[in-house]
């Protein structure tokens, strides 16, 4: 555990030993929130869409739901003109 000091300006130095533990290179970017009393420090992706890219691949396939119900309109569209 690292203990930094804030400068006039609020600004802090990450010590060396996270920033090669979480990647911090200069020009990363990195989320700062406030949970309860603490602040965290989380290091963003590089690349966001590749990051998240297939994370709902396990999930139910929005996709196929919008096609059924679009197919189930159509049935029914097609009743209402035949009948």
């Amino acid at each position: 555990m690292a203990v930094v000091i804030t400068s006039s300006r609020g600004q802090i130095v990450i010590p060396r030993e996270i920033r090669k533990k979480l990647h911090i290179v200069p020009g990363k970017k990195i989320l700062v929130k406030a949970e309860e009393n603490r602040a965290v420090l989380i290091p963003l992706p590089d690349d966001p869409v590749q990051e998240f890219c297939g994370i709902f691949k396990d999930g139910v396939s929005l996709t196929k739901a919008l096609l059924a119900e679009r197919k189930k309109e159509r049935e029914r569209e097609e009743k209402k003109t035949a009948g």
